[in-house]
C-alpha cells in the first residue's frame, strides 16, 4: 500500500505552513494537519526538522533563481548592474512572503538557533555561488562582485520588508539599482 501523498505534496504543503506561521512554527504536526495524515508519513519524507527546513529553503530558492535565471540572459559586468536586473523581478508582491520567509531565517541564525545557524552559511554560499555564474568580471574580483550583489539586493529587500516599497525604491534609486 503507497502514501497518498508524495515528497512533493508535503513539500509544499511544508511551505504553506511555513508561509502562514513562520519558519519557526514549522514541526511535523502542522505540515501533517495540513494534509490529514499522520506526523509519521512527514517523518517518513523528511527524517528531520532540519532536512523539513533545508527543503522548504532549498524550495524557495529554486522559485527565485527560476524568475531571475529568465532575467539574466547578458552576463553583468558588476554587482550594481546584476543589482538593476533583479531589483524590478524581486522587488514586487510575489515575493515578498519569501523574503519574508528568507529574512526569519537570517534572524534565527544570527541569533544562534538551530538548525537555522547551521543553514545559514551554506544558504549565503550556494546564492554566491550561483550569482558569480552571472558576472562577467575578472574571475579573481567574481566571488566579491557576487557578494555585493547578495549584500545590496538583501539591504534593499530587508528594508522593502521593514519600511515598505516605497522607501525600498527610493534606496534602490540612490544607488543606482531602481
Amino acid at each position: 500500500m503507497g502514501y497518498r501523498h508524495s515528497r512533493d505534496d508535503i513539500l509544499d504543503a511544508a511551505m504553506g505552513a511555513a508561509r502562514s506561521d513562520g519558519l519557526s512554527r514549522l514541526t511535523f504536526g502542522r505540515v501533517a494537519k495540513r494534509l490529514g495524515v499522520s506526523d509519521r508519513v512527514i517523518v517518513y519524507y523528511f527524517p528531520s526538522k532540519q532536512e523539513l527546513i533545508e527543503a522548504v529553503l532549498g524550495a524557495l530558492a529554486e522559485q527565485l533563481q527560476a524568475a531571475l535565471g529568465q532575467a539574466f540572459t547578458d552576463p553583468a559586468a558588476d554587482c550594481v548592474t546584476l543589482s538593476r536586473t533583479a531589483w524590478p523581478i524581486l522587488a514586487t508582491r510575489e515575493f515578498d512572503p519569501m523574503f519574508g520567509l528568507y529574512f526569519e531565517a537570517c534572524g534565527l541564525a544570527t541569533a544562534g538557533i538551530e538548525p537555522f545557524r547551521g543553514l545559514a552559511g551554506g544558504l549565503v554560499n550556494a546564492w554566491v555561488d550561483w550569482l558569480s555564474g552571472f558576472l562577467d568580471a575578472d574571475p579573481s574580483e567574481q566571488r566579491a562582485e557576487a557578494e555585493a550583489t547578495l549584500a545590496l539586493l538583501d539591504g534593499l529587500l530587508l528594508l522593502r520588508q521593514l519600511a515598505g516599497p516605497a522607501a525600498a525604491n527610493r534606496a534602490a534609486a540612490r544607488l543606482g539599482v531602481g
